[in-house]
């Protein structure tokens, strides 16, 4: 891994005949001393007219070496691990589903790495503020939006590390969570990650999939994928991403009668699946293979499962009183690393082992309709 995970640079648009200014025309000037409001979320409701692509190539640079993959799910609960020796606290992850779902090292992240972040978080906020990013194809606006909330997700968790759940740091003044606080801010309205998703994305794209690429920074939602989202690899990105987050056991279980499922459906649901029925299996299926397709059919029932909020990194987001010192050539100086983290990642071998014994190493994921454009709007949205 590289010293510093991020190389800080300004993101390359290429736009066909744009410039700020003309982009800023496009803009209702009363927007800019409104309040955050529905107004202003208003702005950036799709109106595609221009050809032009977005250059993710340090973010795609910076994945492939922050990421760590966890393979497919098994399928089969983890029993909790057993207590370090001479004490009854187990360290780091020890849910049953820890071995699912990537993971991304903060402990080991350093300052350079940190601050870096909060600089490729502020050039996308400049290229948004810069380019009108509703005029832009679909796909380009859809892959801005995800990226754009991953990053500011990856960069406060980082800038809070170590915490055990993303989800109940608190930041500000105020003191609010995470998904709530507006810390970002595109063309002069403060959002914060979840306005992202249900003021922007959720409302304006009428593809499910669309669930599957928000990175929420903990081991119960989507994965985390090694490659930035661009207009020509979205629709791929969310399709392998659905298809690992419902094939899970963070995604779909039985229990007697009823399908057990993310509890992250419940946010998206109002603007999907409102009534969890029949349209919501049919999402389901889409992305299921044989197992879990035979699970959907057997059950009656649909309540949501119980959420794994555990910070998706390696260590559990704590600080174990001991650790073993790592060297792995003469080349790369030594680093810390925890006895927790050292189960993780021999539990992860182990696993893999076993999907290589099976045949599981990998799925194959067949577009629907290559070439298709995910980002077609949804009926309800004029």
């Amino acid at each position: 891994m590289k010293k510093h995970l991020i190389a800080s640079a300004a993101i390359a648009a290429v736009l066909a005949g744009t410039s700020n200014a003309s982009a800023q025309e496009t803009l209702n000037p009363m927007l800019a001393q409104a309040s955050v409001s529905q107004v202003d979320f208003a702005r950036f409701t799709p109106r595609p007219e221009k050809q032009a692509a977005l250059d993710y190539s340090i973010w795609e640079d910076a994945l492939q070496y922050m990421v760590l993959r966890m393979g497919p799910s098994t399928r089969d609960g983890e029993r909790r691990p057993d207590a370090g020796l001479g004490t009854r606290q187990v360290y780091g992850h020890d849910s049953r589903v820890r071995l699912e779902g990537n993971r991304i090292p903060f402990s080991i992240m350093d300052d350079v790495a940190i601050t870096t972040l909060t600089e490729y978080r502020q050039d996308l906020e400049a290229i948004g503020s810069d380019v009108d990013i509703a005029t832009l194809p679909r796909n380009e606006q859809l892959a801005y939006w995800i990226n754009l909330h991953n990053v500011a997700v990856i960069e406060q968790i980082a800038l809070n590390y170590p915490l055990i759940s993303p989800s109940r740091m608190k930041l500000g003044a105020n003191q609010t969570p995470l998904d709530e606080t507006q810390f970002i801010t595109v063309a002069g309205v403060s959002m914060s990650p979840k306005d992202i998703r249900t003021r922007i994305v959720f409302p304006n794209w009428k593809d499910a999939k669309v669930i599957y690429g928000f990175f929420r920074g903990e081991v119960g939602g989507p994965s985390v994928l090694r490659e930035a989202h661009t207009g020509k690899n979205v629709e791929r990105l969310l399709l392998e991403g659905g298809n690992e987050f419902v094939n899970s056991l963070r995604g779909v279980e039985g229990y007697g009668k009823t399908l057990l499922v993310s509890a992250i459906y419940e946010e998206a649901a109002p603007f999907y699946f409102p009534s969890l029925g029949d349209d919501f299996r049919a999402h389901l299926n889409s992305l299921a293979e044989d197992e879990v397709k035979n699970l959907i059919a057997s059950k009656s029932e649909v309540k949501f499962n119980q959420y794994v909020d555990r910070v998706a990194d390696l260590a559990g987001g704590e600080r174990a009183p001991t650790y073993n010192e790592i060297v792995s050539d003469d080349r790369v100086q030594g680093f810390r690393i925890s006895p927790s983290v050292a189960r993780l990642l021999t539990e992860r071998q182990k696993k893999y082992e076993k999907l290589r014994k099976e045949g599981r190493t990998g799925r194959v994921i067949v577009l629907p309709n290559p070439g298709e454009t995910i980002g077609e709007p949804r009926a309800e949205v004029d």
